[in-house]
């Protein structure tokens, strides 16, 4: 029997249980995992409130770092006492033990701590995507990239910025801009004071931005389009202020035959090579100073209600985790 974080019914964080728990037998490709720090992501709010609807009663969470405690009688890959993270289904990281199918884990190298390794599994995995696949950003390149002093925002901008491009980040406060130029941002703009597209405009010259990366969604979709050059590239990949839930292409994009697409880490990790070279670019990234990584604040597990009401609110400024 484990302490984990359940879920019954979607709402707010009052739904979080923390409670005792039964974990099944393993099956021949699972490992037992002895969760060390697990990583707090928006996409915990979407699957608590039911905007990614989950069969409930459920676990929750997506990411963590941990040692292997026992392997199933198949397994190939680990072996007990390795050090490894996670980014992905099957939900339930918010327990101080977890069953996890061997070949959705990485191995941590030595230099990266556990609560490091928690905190820039799935963040750093998508900012690897987004900038060198779902879009292969070039030094020629400007783009825009909204909440640039989140958790993936801080990340993403260093990494861009080592990339050699022009990065344009909105925050939502002037108390976030400093946090953005700190982190790789050449321009920033408070998108609740400006109108963001206009200003892209000035900063480019009238062309607009290479691409714009969108994790807030409904507030700022439209406006992301405006800000997007003839024939460029929007990345929607989050929906932080609501979800867009229609798109015209009339209207959205054929003004500016501009492309769309809608990516997240799964099926950019969903062969195992692909899992592999993503995770060991990131841990690169981080080993090599390229990306500077550091925990902002840390919660005990039991207190993972006023984590998600801290995320909810918007106050957490860099990575944070919850430590069993």
């Amino acid at each position: 029997m484990v302490k984990a974080i359940q879920i019954e019914q979607f709402g707010g964080p009052e739904v979080l249980q923390y409670k005792n728990i039964d974990l099944p037998k393993l099956n021949p490709n699972e490992v037992l995992i002895d969760n060390k720090a697990i990583g707090l992501n928006f996409i915990d709010v979407y699957h608590r409130t039911g905007v990614y609807p989950i069969p409930l009663p459920s676990g929750i969470g997506l990411e963590a770092c941990g040692v292997v405690e026992e392997i199933g009688s198949g397994v190939t890959m680990l072996k007990v006492g390795d050090r490894v993270s996670h980014a992905c289904m099957p939900i339930g990281a918010y327990a101080e033990k977890q069953i996890m199918p061997q070949e959705k884990l990485v191995k941590v190298p030595d230099g990266v701590s556990d609560e490091i390794a928690a905190s820039i599994t799935l963040k750093g995995m998508t900012c690897e995507y987004l900038l060198h696949r779902a879009y292969a950003v070039k030094k020629t390149d400007t783009i825009l990239f909204h909440a640039a002093a989140g958790g993936v925002g801080q990340l993403f901008c260093q990494w861009a910025r080592a990339i050699g491009c022009t990065i344009i980040g909105t925050v939502g406060s002037d108390e976030k801009i400093e946090i953005a130029k700190k982190n790789g941002c050449h321009h920033v703009i408070n998108y609740s004071k400006e109108d963001f597209a206009k200003k892209v405009m000035e900063i480019t010259n009238g062309k607009g931005a290479d691409a714009v990366y969108d994790g807030v969604g409904l507030k700022t979709f439209e406006g992301s389009i405006a800000a997007i050059k003839v024939r460029g590239t929007l990345l929607t990949f989050g929906n932080a202020s609501g979800v867009v839930s229609s798109i015209d292409p009339k209207k959205h994009l054929a003004p500016k035959a501009i492309f769309i697409t809608r990516p997240s880490v799964m099926p950019y990790t969903a062969i195992r090579e692909e899992l592999e070279l993503s995770a060991k670019m990131v841990f690169d990234a981080i080993l090599s100073g390229k990306v500077k990584a550091s925990i902002f604040k840390k919660y005990s597990l039991a207190d993972a209600r006023k984590a998600h009401e801290d995320l909810a609110a918007r106050i957490l400024t860099g990575p944070s985790v919850l430590i069993p």
